[in-house]
């Protein structure tokens, strides 16, 4: 009986390893406003997802990014380790506000931190806020910020 359960598990082992090379692209999806313009985005709310964030995506429609929402307001970093496409992190107010934002070169591990305390990420295509015309100030609107 024994013999029998360690394929199963070397396999679970296997499928495990599999799942944390591959991006995740099934999290539950809401639409924020930039201005005039409409962002579809991704929510990663676990710590595993945020973990995995953007991580082996090969590619990313233009309009959409990945929030990132913690459970409390705090110095948010990041880098870019497995994530292969340039990508700038609006870190972002509770109203919506962007506090500032960074430009993140593919699989490094540079940090960007937040210049202050904040619950919100978000992530999308290197240079689609500047194109925008938005920057730190600049204020976002959907339904996880507050009016």
């Amino acid at each position: 009986m024994k013999r029998a359960l360690l394929p199963l598990l070397f396999s679970g082992l296997a499928f495990s390893a599999l799942a944390q090379d591959t991006p995740q692209t099934n999290l539950p999806r809401i639409k924020l406003q930039a201005g005039m313009f409409q962002i579809d985005t991704q929510v990663a709310q676990t710590e595993a997802q945020r973990q995995t964030g953007l991580m082996f995506r090969k590619e990313m429609p233009q309009h959409e990014g990945m929030l990132f929402v913690f459970e409390q307001a705090a110095t948010q970093c990041f880098w870019m380790k497995n994530t292969l496409l340039p990508l700038t992190a609006a870190f972002v107010a509770d109203d919506g506000t962007i506090v500032n934002l960074a430009d993140m070169k593919p699989q490094t591990t540079d940090s960007h931190c937040s210049e202050k305390p904040v619950r919100f990420v978000l992530e999308m295509h290197q240079g689609w806020f500047t194109k925008k015309g938005l920057n730190a100030g600049s204020r976002l609107r959907g339904v996880v910020f507050k009016p």
